[in-house]
């Protein structure tokens, strides 16, 4: 199976299954003399890994990381530190129930990549969805801790705005609310409404949908090409390899296409020797550059397609069936998506860094 890497100088190969001993991943091209510890990273593994509410799938794994290279110790280097080498991260497998897919092994299920991984490749891991399961991405985030260590004057915050057809009111954001509840939600009265409603959605053995909004703040401008090395379609890519994202927006999107061009366009004014946007329709970013002000992405991803009520399908010898997909899923797998979201913009901002630093030297 090829193409498992992602990145030009701020490489991330990701590996392993979702019921397999264990992922990770492998970043190469961190530079040295970076302080690095497994607790800088599990912070925000901790963030996505299941178990953590009702609201999401009830697999119980610690999601604890190790970093097995890329990093030495003695008395001269003040705690651990990276030394350019391949980073390598190790997550276990603790708790795969294998046998809640052995009744499917045979049955393509609906939304899944069972058929395409079959047309492909020819066999599969049933178990989980393999790589297909949004359980590799829980390298992701390991590989974007350390993105985030090297560029730490770049602040990256994601949130959920809209559950199914329930969106938050803008007017009470605040990001302090995003930790207080379990969906990442900057409303907090959206938050308490979407408990009652997931609730529902889960009691029908149903699923959501969800939107996601990262953003990063503190991007100098420059950042990214015009050309092939865009900044905002590296973020898209980025975003749309992530499991069941189906749509990706920077700044205003698909919004855009409504306004006029005095109003699309973000009028610049100079302010204490800078020049200032007066607002943000380009989402940080103009030409494939970034412009100074906050990078903003949004995403959608599609309502979990493992779920407790009948749907048709075929079996792999081509005849109908229909099926019914147990075991533990995640009612709205948006919420785990919003560290997942965070990690990859830290990843390709990371990348641009580094690149943008060895075409013309600084920050």
């Amino acid at each position: 199976m090829s193409h498992n890497t992602f990145g030009h100088l701020f490489r991330v190969t990701t590996f392993g299954e979702s019921h397999g001993p264990a992922i990770g991943c492998v970043v190469d091209g961190c530079p040295p003399g970076i302080a690095l510890t497994p607790e800088d990273i599990q912070g925000f593994l901790d963030k996505r890994k299941p178990g953590t509410s009702r609201f999401t799938t009830q697999r119980q794994e610690a999601d604890l990381v190790k970093i097995l290279s890329g990093v030495f110790e003695d008395e001269r280097t003040n705690g651990p530190r990276t030394t350019g080498a391949p980073i390598m991260l190790q997550i276990e497998n603790t708790d795969q129930r294998s046998k809640d897919y052995s009744e499917i092994r045979d049955t393509f299920r609906p939304g899944h990549a069972d058929l395409t991984y079959q047309a492909k490749y020819g066999i599969r891991d049933y178990r989980g969805g393999g790589r297909s399961s949004a359980r590799e991405t829980a390298s992701r985030v390991a590989a974007g801790a350390v993105a985030r260590k090297v560029i730490p004057s770049v602040s990256i915050r994601g949130c959920m705005i809209q559950m199914g057809d329930q969106k938050i009111d803008n007017k009470n954001w605040d990001w302090a609310e995003v930790e207080r509840n379990p969906f990442f939600c900057p409303d907090a009265k959206a938050a308490k409404h979407w408990e009652t409603y997931l609730d529902g959605i889960r009691k029908l053995g149903s699923s959501i949908g969800a939107i996601i909004e990262v953003t990063a703040s503190g991007v100098p401008a420059g950042w990214g090409a015009p050309l092939y090395a865009k900044l905002d379609s590296e973020l898209a890519a980025a975003m749309m390899s992530i499991n069941a994202v189906k749509g990706v927006e920077i700044g205003a999107g698909f919004a855009s296409a409504a306004l006029h061009g005095e109003d699309n366009a973000d009028e610049i004014r100079m302010r204490h020797g800078k020049p200032e946007f007066m607002s943000n329709h380009a989402g940080g970013i103009l030409g494939g550059i970034s412009t100074g002000q906050d990078v903003v992405v949004r995403f959608a991803v599609k309502p979990t397609s493992s779920i407790l009520q009948s749907r048709k399908t075929i079996t792999a010898q081509g005849a109908d069936a229909d099926i019914i997909t147990k075991g533990r899923h995640d009612p709205c797998v948006g919420i785990r998506a919003v560290p997942v979201g965070e990690a990859m913009m830290a990843c390709v901002l990371a990348d641009q860094f580094l690149r943008h630093r060895g075409q013309v030297g600084g920050l």
